[in-house]
């Protein structure tokens, strides 16, 4: 099982006295475990590269959203975001990335990219399709209530641009999944987003849900149980239920897009979410649009771990 714990999931109410002291304009601007090697992908048509070729040659980009340096929680956040002088060893790797501090077991991580945002590490176990993307800021995970500011970096979209084809670290799958834990669902305390792969037969389910009208068109749709579907599991587990959104891309703030159009309309809290992205390809190579899937175990056959769709 990859990155799992449990923890205590915090109350809601708490989390949106706090986000909504950082000022209410970030609600408003809206901007699993492995599949057994043994098996593989589902045996369904998916297009092939072409060899010396990236596969949407070239892959287009998403434009960054406007803003400078992202600052990081402030000191009245750290009891729900985590303290700098934590000991948790994702912590500890990203600080060796960030600041040259050598981990107190002696081991130094392979820091496979490293920015003013973000480090990126091998996920647990390494292979070429499983990457973490990790804050440089003391972030524990989705429940932390800076993730909802204004400016707090856009995570997402950097997982995407670094794990696609032709990124600087990218994910050896032609289905791509970005993924993140709930609070009870994960193992180590420092957000990350898992770069990692989808099956085949994940993305055929995606666009056929698309063509049936079973995609959420806008966020403020995403709620509804219209758009709710089953999707079955990459790691044998059946099917789980997921809220699906469409966007054409990644430049608004996932986190503010759930808090304000899932968990504050269904009085959810925000701790036991989980959040998958999964970009749409085509026999083309990347179709410029994401599919956005968010489940918690509110729903029926739900789920708060990304594990059970992500291929590590």
């Amino acid at each position: 099982m990859n990155a799992i714990d449990r923890t205590n999931d915090m109350p809601r109410r708490r989390f949106v006295a706090l986000s909504g002291a950082l000022g209410a304009g970030a609600l408003l601007t809206g901007t699993g475990a492995s599949a057994a090697a043994a098996t593989g992908p589902d045996p369904v048509p998916v297009p092939v590269p072409v060899p010396g070729k990236p596969s949407c040659c070239p892959c287009p980009t998403d434009p960054m959203p406007p803003g400078g340096p992202s600052p990081c929680p402030p000191a009245q956040m750290q009891s729900l975001c985590g303290l700098p002088s934590d000991t948790d060893p994702l912590w500890q790797e990203v600080q060796y990335c960030t600041q040259g501090i050598v981990p107190p077991s002696g081991q130094r991580p392979d820091c496979l990219k490293t920015t003013p945002h973000y480090a990126v590490l091998h996920g647990r176990p390494p292979s070429p399709r499983n990457y973490l993307l990790l804050p440089s800021c003391r972030i524990t995970g989705i429940e932390c209530p800076f993730l909802v500011s204004p400016n707090v970096a856009n995570y997402w979209h950097e997982a995407w641009e670094t794990g696609r084809s032709g990124g600087d670290v990218p994910v050896a799958s032609l289905n791509i999944g970005l993924g993140i834990n709930s609070q009870s669902a994960r193992r180590f305390q420092q957000l990350h987003i898992h770069m990692a792969g989808v099956l085949p037969s994940t993305q055929l389910r995606l666009q056929a849900l698309e063509a049936a009208g079973r995609v959420a068109p806008h966020p403020s749709q995403w709620a509804a149980t219209q758009y709710r579907a089953p999707i079955t599991g990459a790691d044998g587990s059946g099917d789980r239920t997921y809220r699906v959104l469409g966007l054409d891309a990644l430049t608004q703030n996932l986190f503010v897009l759930l808090n304000q159009n899932v968990v504050g309309p269904l009085g959810l809290d925000m701790a036991g979410q989980t959040l998958i992205v999964v970009p749409k390809m085509t026999a083309m190579g990347f179709a410029r649009s994401f599919y956005v899937l968010n489940s918690d175990s509110s729903l029926p056959s739900g789920t708060n771990t990304c594990d059970h769709l992500l291929v590590y």
